[in-house]
């Protein structure tokens, strides 16, 4: 069929007009198209340059600020592709961002090496953690947090399994290896807390779901102030006489508080491209890095558990990586989200145990912590280097 003169289109635009319930079903399907149109550039756009190259951190948070203006400001207002924020972080500091785990393993040196500068600063560890969970409330948004609620059933599995494996698996680890108490009582406060951010970002290097890593992390974090307490009450409880009100009013002022004040902020204040894409990626990996140094200088004079704490470590991540994917798989769920999930569940929030370690037990109960840090990002980044790699059916996993 020809194509429509001008002259033809101006009569079917006022006879569309001459009928309001025509020219609103016209008004939505022009909608419609608008919207299709949107989501084509934005996959152009952020999507496409993703599957080029492997992706650093500063890339990330780059494709992160730009979805959410695409979901705030482009389906409303159609804008081109040179609108979208430039990237503005240097090329240096891209690189000092993907070296997440030689600076988490220059901060254990620095503790090992000068352990008197270092365990001077036991007493800021959860102000540190805080402001880590702080930046974490800054990169959501209230309609993040609404969203939670459309999840679906994998994001519940993926919160039960994370809730479930981990403190029980601790558990049986610490039981079956027989472990000092102060060390048993370490893993299972790793074990009982929620998955750690650094998971977010290697699920984007794995080429998985982020938007369900990220709703995952956000859920047990925003539920750690009742499970992590009560589990943590449940299964020390065997070893230790444990109080969990203490340990309520310390998760709740360490994680819950700086994530709620941090989702406030960002209702009222709007950061720059260059403040997701440089500043808080590396102050959160500065502060790491600087609590495993201080946790590694408090307990200098501990070297003859050390292999110990490593094998519980390993055995108690590859559980939660395992069990994690195993556990969705059997439920028929895709295959990219079964890799999330699994992520989700061995990657802990370890910062948390060696705040709660260091402010109601002895410094010796966060080695597990410590060990923990560095080891899930070592794992991750392998599993992630080699899922990248492996081809899914993106029909059945879409």
């Amino acid at each position: 069929m020809a194509p429509l003169q001008q002259k033809e289109k101006i009569v079917i635009l006022d006879s569309v007009n001459a009928c309001p319930e025509r020219s609103a079903a016209a008004r939505r399907r022009r909608k419609r198209r608008r919207r299709k149109r949107s989501r084509r550039e934005y996959v152009n756009i952020v999507m496409r340059p993703w599957k080029k190259e492997w992706p650093s951190i500063s890339k990330i948070c780059h494709n992160a600020y730009a979805m959410d203006e695409f979901g705030r400001q482009h389906i409303a207002n159609p804008r081109s592709a040179n609108d979208v924020p430039p990237r503005v972080i240097p090329s240096w500091l891209k690189l000092v961002q993907d070296g997440f785990v030689v600076w988490v393993v220059l901060g254990a040196a620095w503790g090992w090496f000068m352990p008197g500068p270092a365990a001077s600063g036991k007493l800021w560890i959860p102000e540190a953690l805080a402001a880590v969970m702080l930046g974490m409330g800054l990169t959501l948004t209230h309609r993040d947090v609404l969203a939670l609620r459309h999840g679906g059933g994998t994001l519940l599995l993926g919160v039960v399994l994370q809730y479930v494996v981990m403190p029980v698996g601790a558990w049986v680890i610490a039981t079956a290896l027989g472990l000092p108490e102060l060390l048993a009582l370490g893993v299972i406060l790793v074990g009982a807390c929620p998955g750690g951010t650094a998971s977010n970002v290697v699920a984007c290097l794995a080429r998985g779901d982020v938007a369900l890593s990220v709703g995952m992390t956000t859920v047990s974090t925003l539920l750690s102030p009742l499970l992590t307490p009560l589990w943590i009450w449940l299964l020390a409880s065997t070893w230790l006489a444990i109080d969990p009100l203490p340990l309520f009013w310390t998760v709740t002022k360490i994680v819950l508080m700086p994530v709620v004040v941090g989702v406030l902020l960002r209702r009222v204040w709007q950061p720059s491209p260059w403040f997701f894409e440089g500043a808080l990626p590396l102050v959160s990996m500065v502060i790491i890095a600087w609590i495993v140094g201080v946790i590694v200088g408090l307990n200098h004079g501990q070297r003859h558990v050390a292999g110990l704490v490593v094998l519980v470590v390993v055995v108690h991540n590859a559980l939660g990586l395992t069990l994690g994917y195993w556990g969705s798989r059997l439920r028929k769920v895709p295959l990219r989200r079964c890799r999330t999930v699994a992520l989700e569940v061995g990657m802990q929030n370890s910062g948390l145990a060696v705040a709660l370690a260091v402010a109601h037990f002895d410094p010796v109960t966060a080695v597990p912590g410590a060990v923990f840090s560095i080891w899930h990002n070592v794992t991750g980044s392998l599993l992630a280097s080699i899922w990248r790699r492996t081809k899914t059916d993106d029909r059945r996993d879409s």
